[in-house]
């Protein structure tokens, strides 16, 4: 039998849940999510990324927990030692989100929707490539997914870029599937790489380029002596789902196409 009551523990099942119509079988959701709006006013959020309520969540009576990464390790071992289900993926990448977006339709009864709305995600994907190959000039960019520590752009996010028409200034540290392992302590790493472009995307905080500016050597950087520090809003380019593939990959798009305008 399909499951019937499913905890998203995190937002990208939510999304993908409700583009495929299978919503009514949410029973609970991330209180992070904020995609799509309405699931907030229909669903109960019943945890964080690192947290969960799991005595509410039984009351719930689930029938599958759905989670990402090791991350979520203890609230997934917490909820299998209760009796629950769970599912726990781990994709990173842009392919990574299409087979996601795939497993998870089939898993609910749903493989032939799943099917296509991927192949809709994918077709997005490729248009994006394609407009990015007639692009002049392709920038330098430095995505910063925190400040404090600096940590740079995880893999998806790196692969997005380039599919915008930019290049990741450190795609060797986008493999790193943590954050602590993606930091940029020395600051020459920026200053050596010398960034057309600076798009912050700072997790749960307003990105503020006024900071990033005023950091020490950083105004003769071109991304800051041309004006080009941009955010991102972090809900729609660090989760590993449709958001990042749709909205991020398009404000991405518009960021990487006014620059390369205004290169003449």
């Amino acid at each position: 039998m399909r499951p019937q009551r499913i905890i998203c523990l995190t937002e990208e099942p939510t999304e993908v849940l409700y583009a495929l119509g299978e919503q009514d079988r949410i029973v609970g959701i991330s209180g992070f999510t904020v995609r799509p709006a309405r699931a907030r006013q229909e669903k109960p959020r019943v945890s964080a990324f690192t947290s969960a309520k799991i005595d509410r969540i039984l009351e719930l009576a689930p029938d599958l927990a759905i989670g990402f990464s090791d991350m979520q390790a203890d609230i997934a071992a917490a909820l299998i030692k209760a009796g629950v289900e769970v599912w726990i993926s781990n994709h990173r990448s842009v392919d990574g989100i299409l087979g996601y977006v795939q497993r998870l339709g089939a898993l609910v009864g749903a493989a032939g929707k799943a099917d296509a709305y991927a192949a809709e995600l994918a077709a997005q994907v490729d248009a994006a490539r394609r407009a990015a190959a007639t692009l002049p000039r392709r920038p330098r960019v430095y995505f910063e997914e925190w400040d404090e520590p600096r940590i740079s752009a995880i893999r998806w996010v790196s692969e997005l870029v380039g599919i915008a028409g930019g290049d990741d200034i450190f795609p060797q540290r986008a493999a790193a599937s943590l954050g602590r392992d993606r930091i940029v302590a020395d600051a020459q790493e920026v200053l050596d790489a010398a960034p057309d472009i600076i798009i912050g995307s700072w997790c749960g905080k307003k990105f503020r380029p006024e900071q990033v500016a005023a950091r020490p050597g950083w105004s003769a950087l071109p991304a800051v002596r041309d004006g080009e520090l941009h955010e991102v809003k972090s809900p729609l380019i660090l989760q590993p789902g449709p958001a990042a593939l749709t909205d991020g990959l398009a404000a991405l798009q518009r960021i990487i196409r006014r620059w390369a305008e205004r290169q003449g």
